[in-house]
């Protein structure tokens, strides 16, 4: 779970001066926003996750008035995380963030019995980021593979991404049905040697079924792709799909098959803050009863584009 804190910036940042905003407090955490987004959207969601114990239950409740069954552990040692958004006049967002409760969620946070009604395990990226979450990460993984159960996973942040070793995020989320990462993320993932880093053997691939030990990606080396779609077919051969965000230019779905692109829903931005969570959220409501990518993609960016029209990461009027 997150604290968000944003601040609403007229003009350009004045480093080192006062700079007037209006600042807000809001519930946040790309999880947690992506699944306000599918309650919404209709979709049985129940979320797992750690907030400090002086509001966990402000989280809970506010899970809860979208239609989202929460089970969140309550942390008595640390608080919950927080970011501070920085939004510019344009919309677009920066974040600082204070991962804070989020680190020490453990396996008895998640137990696999929470997979029980289970259709999809949907993860994102920042569950990989750090040890213990890791590890809870892909116990829930190895669970929903025994259970026949799909999972998929949102890359959730380039800066963190570019922090592993090379290959690592291909190691641990290989397999996975879907794969959500924007243009940024899908870059740095392709410039290490993730395209062109070997699996090793036994290791899922784009099926879940295992890779063959020394694949190599299309090139036979590491190396930045030429282009979105070089992007989006290199990363399929470790996801079963890849809806690759573009912002303003909108959506490239890679499959085996090849590429298709779906343009962006016009909308007035005021805050880009959960647009790609919102995406991802409208994607896997229209997947999961049926649609076809390029529908699925469709839907995404309809409920991207009432994400950017509004301030803060989750569904709101204000």
């Amino acid at each position: 779970m997150i604290n968000d804190i944003l601040a609403e910036i007229p003009g350009p940042l004045m480093h080192g001066d006062d700079n007037p905003a209006v600042i807000r407090t809001r519930p946040g955490g790309s999880a947690a926003n992506q699944a306000a987004w599918l309650a919404g959207l209709g979709v049985d969601v129940l979320f797992a996750g750690r907030a400090g114990a002086a509001d966990a239950g402000l989280h809970r409740a506010e899970l809860a008035r979208f239609g989202v069954e929460a089970h969140l552990a309550a942390d008595e040692s640390v608080h919950t995380g927080s970011i501070v958004v920085l939004i510019g006049p344009d919309g677009e967002r920066t974040m600082i963030t204070s991962r804070g409760a989020n680190v020490n969620l453990r396996p008895a946070d998640v137990p696999a019995a929470l997979l029980d009604r289970a259709d999809l395990l949907h993860l994102t990226g920042y569950t990989f980021f750090s040890a213990g979450p890791r590890a809870v990460a892909l116990g829930l993984i190895a669970e929903a593979r025994r259970r026949g159960i799909p999972f998929t996973v949102d890359p959730g942040s380039a800066a963190f991404l570019a922090g592993l070793a090379p290959g690592e995020f291909f190691d641990w989320t290989a397999g996975a049905a879907v794969c959500f990462p924007n243009k940024d993320e899908a870059a740095v993932l392709c410039r290490t040697p993730g395209t062109g880093h070997s699996r090793p053997a036994g290791s899922p691939g784009p099926s879940g079924s295992p890779g063959p030990s020394g694949s190599p990606g299309p090139s036979g080396s590491p190396g930045p792709p030429a282009s979105a779609d070089d992007m989006a077919r290199s990363l399929t051969r470790y996801y079963g799909m890849v809806a690759l965000k573009l912002g303003a230019e909108g959506v490239l779905v890679g499959t085996v098959a090849g590429t298709l692109r779906v343009p962006a829903v016009p909308a007035t931005v005021r805050d880009t803050t959960g647009a790609g969570d919102a995406f991802c959220a409208g994607f896997l409501a229209a997947w999961l009863t049926g649609s076809d990518p390029r529908a699925a993609a469709a839907a995404g960016l309809r409920t991207a584009a009432r994400a950017v029209s509004t301030l803060g990461g989750r569904p709101r009027e204000d």
